[in-house]
């Protein structure tokens, strides 16, 4: 075995030490996610200021509220946790809406599209002024668990949290006490560990919780895009080359 081409970005299954040992390359389909998932995120936060849930409930009552109040985008303030690629692509639509941008990752390298940008080990810094919390990390062995009880103390009562990256970034009872503390105002949950998420959860039940099963990557281009990658990469292995698209970095998992 000389090279594995995994056809998702999560790589958090592979046996990274059994294959670095054996020297294989590994490349994956890091990228393909990132126009889905950012229009997920950007309609969930729409949703949520325009009241979308409420207003079809209203609409199956047959109830014409003009009462209810309706927010914007505009001026908000978005933090995103894991500016790669999906992150960089929800930051630059947010722009669009014209909100503020503040993005953390590992490294402190500037990323197009952040007004300011942080280091994970300064997390707790960035989330006081953000009215939108969006995690995109993956899981790895430095996230599991990463967000604890002093991350969501730190939020505003008015935040938002938004998870699309990986369930494993917090453990369910540390957000359900955060939620019921009203220490953020709102959770929307796109991924979960374990999944599918069980039957009697509180997240089912919670109505400042909005649940959607691991869909925000899902797209009818998701293979096309997966295709053209490995056909690059296929063509530079053939050819005895060395640029590879998506090369994982088998000591970090990603």
């Amino acid at each position: 075995m000389k090279w594995i081409m995994v056809m998702s970005a999560g790589m958090e299954l592979m046996p990274f030490k059994a294959i670095e040992e054996r020297g294989i390359l590994v490349t994956n389909a890091r990228g393909i996610h990132k126009i889905p998932m950012a229009e997920y995120t950007i309609g969930m936060l729409l949703q949520y200021e325009k009241k979308l849930k409420l207003l079809m409930k209203n609409e199956k009552e047959e109830l014409w509220d003009r009462k209810i109040e309706v927010g914007e985008l505009n001026g908000k303030t978005m933090l995103v946790i894991g500016v790669g690629a999906i992150g960089g692509e929800v930051s630059r639509l947010g722009k669009a809406f014209g909100m503020t941008t503040v993005g953390v990752n590992r490294s402190g390298k500037p990323v197009e599209s952040i007004d300011q940008l942080y280091t994970l080990d300064n997390l707790l810094e960035a989330i006081p002024g953000a009215d939108y919390i969006v995690s995109v990390l993956p899981s790895t062995d430095e996230t599991k668990g990463f967000l604890q009880k002093e991350h969501f103390k730190a939020m505003k009562e008015t935040a938002v949290f938004v998870n699309i990256g990986r369930g494993d970034l917090i453990n369910d009872e540390v957000l359900i006490e955060a939620l019921d503390a009203g220490e953020l105002s709102y959770a929307i949950l796109d991924v979960f560990d374990p999944e599918p998420l069980g039957k009697g959860h509180p997240f089912w039940r919670m109505e400042n919780v909005t649940v959607t099963p691991h869909l925000s990557s899902k797209s009818g281009e998701y293979l096309p895009r997966t295709f053209a990658i490995f056909e690059k990469n296929m063509r530079e292995y053939l050819e005895a080359g060395k640029d590879f698209t998506n090369v994982i970095d088998l000591s970090r998992g990603y």
